[in-house]
Parts: structure tokens; C-alpha cells; sequence
């Protein structure tokens, strides 16, 4: 897969990058890593990154802004996107052929070309694998790509600590280190929080839910989040707040939106991306999410959830 891609990538002139909606780290590290290896390494090309712009990973970069007309006989290759639904921007379809790179369950094989790893800890990682796969034929690694990558890599590892996290990634990791950025300060941008965000944060500690089997829940609602200032996408930094409890061994996570109630699931071991698929979500054995439209939905969910962790 990986030579096919390479090989499209030589013959294409224009090449759109995307990714998925409510971005994270590894979103925008992949998209924007391979973005910067592509344009250091191929001058002559047209490269875009694509889609809404999340403001709170304003620190990484910025999308492109891409009339319609540019994705006309272009490459479109798709980043960390599991399903076709969750694609920002749909103009993804308006290319001459369409790439996915991900590595997450392949429940929805969209695209002319695939690679999924489900053993990379991200697709940074992928990316920065793809650069090492074909550096000795004319890719190029720059300081930009590199701050990128090792973003993405840190944020869905969990700063290594995710069960993901592999020798290969330690390796991959070790490596970007060496280019010039400053760590510290892509640190501080990642894991410092707003003063209300703490609050949050405090909130979420002290009015989770856990049984005696490990279950535990926490709800955060409209009137929550506007006491305390908060975005909905603000709080989705908060979901893995719980991971620090003892005896926990899955949890999951509302916040209500407008129209919507966001699910995210996590787990210590059992396997909750197929509750998710339930509800029409998916992700990772150990981190997925969904979406409900009602607080009885929701409570289906805990169910589930509760007897999964009876099971486990």
C-alpha cells in the first residue's frame, strides 16, 4: 500500500490533505506532518490541508482555504478518518482518487487506495513511517514536520502511556527529538488548562459515578458547561481525567451539545469501541466515541457499558 501511495503521490500535481471533524493532535500532527514532508519534498506541487478550523490547536496550524475548483483532477488523501461520516469537509469526494491512511478498525473501507495499521499508535506514526519507507527516494523530514508528527504521536499515546504505544513508536519518537523544536513549549500547549478548565476538571472528579464492577460515568450538561465557560469541544480534553482512579476499568463521558449528546468511552481492558458501534460511533478497542440525542438514550449506554464490566 504504502508504494501505491508513493507512486500517486509522484504523478499527482495537486494533492488535498484531509482529516476528521472535532479534530485532536494526531488529526492535525498527521495531516499537517505530511502536508510539510510533501511540500519540502516535492516544491513544484500544489499541497493543501484541508477543513474546519479547531481553535484550541491553533498552536499546531492552520488549514488551508481551498476553492472548489482547486480538487479537480487532484489527490485526496484522507487522514485518521475511520468512517466516511466524520470526514471535515466533503468536498473529499470532489478528487480524481481518493487515499486512506488510518489506523483504526476498518469497519467503512472507503477510497481507491487503503492502509490502515491497527498496530500503529497513530497515524503520525504511520506518516513518519511512510517518510522512512521512502527517504532514500526524495522524501525530505523539515523541523515543521517533524513538531507535528511527534504531537500527534504524544497525543494519542497519552504521553506513552497508552497499551498503543509499541518499541517502534519509543524508536519513531526518538528520532523526531532530534529535529529543532521546542518540546516544552509544544508540551505546554498540549496540557495546560484555562482556569476554568481546572474547574471542570474538578467538577468531573467529584461527581463521577463508579459500581462495584468498575463502571463509571460522569455527565456534563449545557448548563455545566455554561456555568463554568466551557466549549463542549474544551471538555472532550477532560475525558481521560478518570483514568487515574483505582479500580476503574471503563468509563464513559457525556457532554451535551446543542443537538447532541457527545459519548466518549475509555477503557483500562475491555473493549468498548463496539458500544459504540451501537449507537453509530466506533474508534479503538480501548478509546471510542458516538453520539445520543436524548438523556434516555444515554442511559442505554450505561447499561451497556455496566454489563461489560460485569463480563470483564
Amino acid at each position: 500500500m504504502k508504494e501505491e501511495i508513493f507512486e500517486a503521490i509522484k504523478r499527482y500535481e495537486t494533492i488535498i490533505i484531509h482529516r476528521h471533524v472535532r479534530p485532536d493532535p494526531d488529526a492535525y500532527g498527521s495531516q499537517g506532518g505530511l502536508a510539510a514532508v510533501l511540500k519540502a519534498s516535492f516544491p513544484e506541487k500544489k499541497i493543501y490541508a484541508a477543513g474546519e478550523h479547531d481553535p484550541s490547536l491553533s498552536y499546531l496550524r492552520q488549514p488551508d482555504q481551498i476553492p472548489d475548483h482547486v480538487y479537480k483532477g487532484a489527490l485526496v488523501i484522507v487522514c485518521d478518518t475511520a468512517n466516511q461520516e466524520r470526514i471535515c469537509d466533503t468536498r473529499y469526494e470532489k478528487g480524481d482518487l481518493l487515499i486512506k491512511i488510518d489506523h483504526h478498525p476498518n469497519e467503512d473501507p472507503y477510497g481507491d487506495i487503503l492502509w490502515i495499521d491497527l498496530q500503529a499508535s497513530s497515524v503520525s506514526e504511520m506518516i513518519y513511517e511512510f517518510y522512512k519507507t521512502f527517504e532514500g527516494e526524495g522524501l525530505k523530514m523539515t523541523d515543521e514536520a517533524a513538531r507535528l508528527l511527534y504531537a500527534g504521536i504524544v497525543g494519542d499515546t497519552g504521553r506513552f502511556l497508552y497499551p498503543s504505544t509499541t518499541e517502534k513508536t519509543f524508536d519513531f519518537a526518538k528520532e523526531l527529538i532530534s529535529y529543532s523544536f521546542d518540546r516544552t513549549e509544544l508540551y505546554n500547549h498540549m496540557y495546560e488548562l484555562a482556569p476554568n478548565m481546572i474547574k471542570l476538571q474538578g467538577y468531573v472528579l467529584e461527581n463521577f459515578k463508579m459500581n462495584e464492577d468498575g463502571a463509571a460515568v460522569v455527565s456534563v450538561n449545557k448548563e455545566t458547561l455554561e456555568e463554568y465557560g466551557v466549549l463542549p469541544s474544551e471538555a472532550s480534553q477532560l475525558v481521560s481525567s478518570l483514568g487515574m482512579v483505582k479500580g476503574i476499568k471503563a468509563w464513559v463521558f457525556f457532554i451535551e451539545e446543542e443537538d447532541q449528546i457527545r459519548v466518549r468511552l475509555r477503557s483500562k481492558n475491555p473493549v468498548i469501541n463496539t458500544i459504540a458501534m451501537n449507537y453509530g460511533g466506533g474508534g479503538h478497542p480501548l478509546a471510542a466515541g458516538a453520539s445520543v440525542y436524548s438523556w434516555e438514550e444515554a442511559e442505554k449506554v450505561i447499561e451497556d457499558l455496566e454489563t461489560l464490566c460485569k463480563q470483564n
